[in-house]
């Protein structure tokens, strides 16, 4: 039995008052908020075991490395990665796309290749392969969405052809709640030889991964969204693809030897980590995963799903609202719109009342332009989030309806 009053005690921000009120928050997809475990392991770091890692031979940098080296070995295991050695630590997904986008891409695209991708991409996997583009004369594609916001499978099998060397999509929408189907993606994309990339950045902290058995063959995901700290995420590569890409960064534990005409590089994982990492971020990162496998992914997924569909179907209720993706078969997520109100509006409204959601074009404008708006609101749970924080919402919702609409001419 999922016991989601008892995971709320582990956030200690949870018992925050915003405007007097009880905070409710439904940011989860711009970031998650952080377990006692998390804020502690970055505590103990820096009170007990700071040092720079891989360096020195002192005890507390044997520790530091110790600790680091763990929290790869965490990831690894919670993505199901079969070689810790193609765990690579980065800033975030948004990092981990550019690497690819230079390390691979700049090297193995040519004029008239093409990179798939779709319509409801995060800038973050769609600007990088634009620039990608642009340095090496490949096109870009793009997959289409049917009307309930889910991925064109029919236009995909036409546009993944002879000339796709690479397939990116994100397995599951920031606007839309969308999960797509990554396992088909990634079998038509090797059934013309090209590679696959994930953007997992809302599919890892809500739903269990397994990059081995996805058949990607790079994916990318952020901490800050999975309970972990910010700065900190990772770019999962199949080791003989990650073997022949160039570095993407230079200097620090990357190299091997380094002469003054030229230098080689260091083994996997370290050959893409370049300078001083980010050492207690990624600590933190390895105790947020313990936090999730102590909950169970399984838990975590079956509640959200639960949770999204009551507030999809809730909000929806609100007179003359639009929610936006599928009814069934959705993350945790729900992106909708009211008459006569516009979205930041409404989002310093309901902050009024000690509700944070967000409000914008999601870092997805092609998207807003495929929905036919400028922006929506955005509420997002997670493990910890329940049905009266959403009943609160929708309460707030209809007084914001309301109010919009006597100020109305």
């Amino acid at each position: 039995m999922y016991d989601v009053e008892k995971v709320r005690k582990d956030f200690p921000i949870l018992e925050r008052r915003v405007s007097e009120k009880r905070l409710v928050y439904l940011d989860n997809a711009a970031t998650s908020q952080k377990p006692r475990r998390v804020l502690d392991a970055l505590s103990e770091y820096y009170e007990v075991h700071n040092a720079n890692i891989h360096r020195a031979v002192h005890r507390l940098a044997e520790e530091a490395t110790a600790a680091y080296e763990e929290a790869r070995e965490k990831v690894a295991s919670f993505l199901g990665a079969p070689d810790v050695r193609s765990l690579v630590f980065t800033r975030g997904t948004t990092e981990s796309t550019n690497l690819v986008a230079y390390a691979w891409g700049r090297k193995n695209l040519r004029e008239g290749d093409e990179v798939v991708l779709t319509e409801t991409e995060h800038h973050s996997n769609l600007v990088p392969w634009q620039l990608a583009a642009r340095a090496t004369g490949a096109k870009l594609r793009f997959i289409p969405i049917l009307e309930d916001g889910t991925l064109d499978m029919e236009e995909a099998e036409r546009l993944i052809g002879s000339r796709t060397k690479l397939v990116a999509c994100i397995h599951a929408s920031n606007v839309l709640g969308t999960i797509n189907p990554i396992e088909e993606l990634a079998e038509l994309a090797h059934g013309v030889g090209a590679l696959m990339l994930v953007d997992g950045a809302q599919s890892a902290p809500h739903m269990p991964v397994d990059v081995g058995a996805s058949g990607c063959d790079f994916f990318a995901c952020s901490g800050h969204k999975m309970l972990g700290p910010t700065g900190v995420g990772v770019l999962w590569g199949k080791p003989e693809v990650l073997e022949e890409m160039d570095p993407f960064l230079s200097g620090g534990e990357m190299i091997r030897e380094v002469h003054l005409d030229h230098a080689t590089w260091n083994d996997l994982p370290y050959k893409f980590e370049a300078g001083t990492m980010n050492i207690a971020q990624a600590i933190g990162l390895g105790a947020a995963i313990d936090y999730l496998n102590y909950v169970g992914m399984e838990n975590i997924r079956e509640h959200e799903r639960r949770l999204g569909e009551y507030a999809y179907e809730k909000i929806r209720e609100v007179e003359g609202g639009t929610v936006y993706g599928p009814e069934k078969g959705r993350t945790g997520l729900v992106s909708f719109s009211l008459p006569d109100v516009h979205p930041h509006d409404l989002s310093q409204i309901l902050d009024e009342a000690g509700i944070a959601i967000r409000s914008g074009n999601h870092c997805a404008q092609p998207l807003m332009r495929r929905l036919g708006v400028a922006a929506t609101s955005r509420a997002s749970l997670y493990l910890y989030n329940t049905e009266e924080e959403v009943d609160a919402l929708v309460g707030a919702l209809e007084h914001a309806r309301e109010f919009f609409g006597a100020c109305s001419p």
